[in-house]
């Protein structure tokens, strides 16, 4: 029997590696176009990173890191997240002040898998760093926003909330202990042993959401401050176009968010885990790192999920041209070609099988390419054979305008 992928991950080929690329090239696109430079972090960390920045009574921490010893005796962990990564780096090379930057690549979190949910899955994300106004967050939001519109998801809506400052978490957490321990025997196990240390993770619980349902909403116990912020981060969702909802038990499972959270949802997209996306404002996580006051506000949106949420024809495979060669003798004239169409930056293929002139353009039918150009006798003469695999226009044109009339196709 052959190795198999390990369990919770995945291998993704084409053509269905076409749809992440899609997802990948747009982001990157707007990323550059809203002014977000390129970070790359290490792959693991310090374990005691994620304990401090994430919490250590998050389920990510205290279940799901893949964490391990080094030969130098030091504990390391797989990045479950890398919103602690991209501010450690900041802090690390002492930087001041703004920095817009963003990353993709994978993450890692010791999870059960099901739809939506493996244990090594790919994000990508933004941070804005140094930046305390609202009109950042709106920003933020905008960009996961438009990534979703980029892959074709027209039923997008964004949950919204505000957790207060910390001094609006710590009166809300007493009343929200209060609430819940006077109903702690209908919680899980799991619940029950957060409702000492952190009960706001109470209302992360997917199993017991009919417990706490009527449970006192962090909205109504916002300070001005907060509760300007969260006005002004609403009036700015609203000048762009972009459709939220408020979610008054939405608290994200992360300890460092305070103010805005947020999550993308579609309604096309059902699942058990079907967010496909979210974030918040991160303003006490620097001084969880040990470094000074820093504002902040990022996102993570999860490939994985946004690529089973896309509609079936995005992100298809296609290219511009696909070379047939009509001879096997002309072999050389067609890798000719495909380097000069290539040169000229077109998207180009063509077969090395051997197959015939039929099988070759039943290829270039799978591929998806919008131009058979066919190298045959005429290329001695400076011609080459090009047809629209749409309509069937055929046409001869000279070698040196063949790139121009895929171009027109």
């Amino acid at each position: 029997m052959t190795t198999r992928a390990p369990k919770g991950t995945i291998d993704v080929l084409p053509p269905e590696s076409g749809r992440w690329r899609m997802v990948l090239r747009a982001f990157d696109a707007l990323a550059e176009r809203y002014g977000y430079g390129l970070a790359l972090t290490p792959l693991f960390e310090a374990t005691e990173l994620f304990a401090r920045g994430v919490g250590e009574e998050t389920e990510i921490v205290s279940k799901q890191m893949y964490s391990f010893t080094d030969k130098g005796g030091r504990s390391l962990t797989l990045r479950p997240e890398a919103t602690a990564s991209v501010v450690r780096a900041y802090l690390q090379e002492g930087r001041r002040g703004v920095l817009k930057c963003a990353y993709s690549g994978p993450m890692f979190r010791y999870e059960q898998p099901q739809a939506g949910r493996r244990r090594q899955f790919h994000q990508v994300g933004v941070e804005y760093l140094g930046e305390p106004s609202p009109d950042a967050d709106v920003e933020v939001i905008e960009v996961g926003y438009r990534l979703l519109e980029e892959a074709g998801l027209g039923d997008v809506v964004v949950l919204l909330n505000s957790l207060g400052d910390p001094a609006d978490r710590a009166a809300y957490r007493v009343l929200l202990g209060g609430f819940l321990q006077a109903r702690a025997e209908r919680l899980s196990e799991d619940s029950r042993r957060r409702l000492a240390t952190n009960p706001l993770r109470v209302l992360d619980s997917k199993v017991d959401a009919p417990v706490v349902a009527d449970a006192p909403s962090t909205l109504d116990h916002l300070g001005d401050d907060a509760a300007a912020h969260f006005g002004r981060v609403r009036a700015g969702l609203e000048r762009r176009g972009i459709p939220y909802e408020i979610a008054p038990r939405l608290v994200r499972g992360l300890d460092y968010y305070d103010r805005t959270v947020f999550e993308y949802q579609a309604r096309s997209y059902q699942a058990a885990q079907d967010a496909l996306g979210g974030g918040g404002r991160y303003d006490p996580l620097a001084e969880l790192l040990g470094g000074p006051p820093t504002p902040g506000v990022g996102l993570a949106m999860g490939v994985d999920r946004i690529v089973t949420a896309m509609p079936e024809a995005m992100g298809a495979e296609r290219l511009d041209v696909f070379v047939v060669v009509a001879d096997p003798v002309r072999r050389g004239e067609g890798l000719e070609l495909v380097g000069t169409l290539r040169g000229a930056g077109l998207a180009v293929d063509l077969d090395l099988g051997g197959r015939s002139v039929k099988a070759q353009f039943k290829v270039a039918g799978r591929r998806g390419a919008a131009v058979a150009a066919v190298v045959g006798a005429e290329w001695d003469e400076g011609w080459v054979t090009v047809r629209a695999m749409a309509t069937g226009e055929e046409q001869t044109v000279p070698i040196a305008e063949v790139a121009a009339w895929a171009r027109a196709h």
